[in-house]
């Protein structure tokens, strides 16, 4: 027999669908929503409240819920994100007469400051792979890329070769939602994506294959895949208890922003929608002076 979903699970579908296909998100975005709604979902029947009559006080009690369970900040003001934009699609659908999350805030998700590297452990990473192997040829070579251009992971594996423009040095980068943005590329970068494409790539190019990074048998990286590669670099480089992709993003940001680069520019080199998202990285320089002013101001 046939499964047939339930009118709240086929209204989080269409929810969705609605935000695939109008909005444009990402499919990691998609499912951390469908996943925060399965939640909600839950929270409701085992209450008993009926999703379509709930109240505003019934939210804040899910919201609770999810916080004492042990739910981060930033994953906590996700899923009030994905339950304020589903009720306000029911309200527009006409599922609901009235939005119950109109109100709900979200925690400051500031609190806890992003992990980055220091230039000379970023060099120490960088110089982790063997550059007389094609694998550490490609590896360097990917994050430098990763690194040179602050990009997210899933952003470097879904390069193809056509994206990188290495004689003007810039790269053309699909982030959230398929939206494109231009992000130049030092010369560090495009000489070891130059070494790669000259030496390594076609070692690796079993099928004429599309993606610019290819794995040992020619596929596709996946983000598990670059992450189990990453580790063992931070490993050699003695940076395993810090390290991860983003943490390169953060450094990428953070570093930029130490020598003067104004927020605007580097909200744009990483793709952010809104210029408060950039801030967080002002937090972290001022932390660095704070620290420089306590050590080296006589009356600190």
């Amino acid at each position: 027999m046939k499964y047939r979903p339930s009118p709240a699970e086929a209204a989080v579908r269409a929810f969705l669908d609605y935000l695939s296909i109008e909005k444009g998100l990402a499919a990691n975005t998609l499912a951390a929503y469908g996943r925060d709604l399965g939640k909600l979902l839950l929270y409701m029947d085992k209450e008993k409240i009926p999703w379509t009559r709930a109240q505003e006080e019934d939210l804040v009690g899910f919201v609770r819920a999810q916080s004492r369970s042990g739910l981060s900040a930033r994953s906590l003001a996700r899923l009030i994100s994905a339950v304020r934009s589903f009720y306000r699609y029911l309200l527009m659908d006409g599922v609901v007469a009235a939005d119950p999350a109109e109100r709900l805030s979200s925690p400051s998700v500031w609190l806890s400051l992003p992990k980055f590297l220091t230039v000379k452990e970023v060099e120490s990473l960088l110089a982790a792979p063997d550059g007389e192997e094609p694998r550490g040829v490609r590896d360097r070579a990917m994050l430098e890329v990763l690194y040179g251009a602050g990009l997210r992971v899933s952003e470097l594996v879904s390069l193809k070769p056509a994206d990188v423009s290495l004689e003007d040095g810039f790269l053309i980068c699909r982030g959230k939602g398929g939206k494109e943005r231009i992000v130049p590329l030092g010369a560090s970068a495009c000489g070891a994506v130059r070494a790669y494409l000259a030496g390594a790539r076609p070692l690796f190019d079993k099928r004429s294959a599309v993606p610019l990074f290819l794995t040992r048998r020619g596929g596709v990286f996946t983000r598990q895949g670059f992450w189990k590669l990453l580790k063992g670099y931070a490993k050699k480089a003695g940076l395993a208890a810090k390290i991860s992709p983003h943490v390169l993003r953060h450094s990428f940001a953070t570093h930029l922003l130490e020598r003067g680069a104004d927020l605007r520019s580097v909200q744009l080199m990483l793709g952010h929608s809104q210029i408060t998202t950039t801030q967080i990285y002002t937090h972290v320089s001022r932390d660095r002076l704070r620290q420089v002013y306590d050590k080296f101001h006589p009356r600190a």
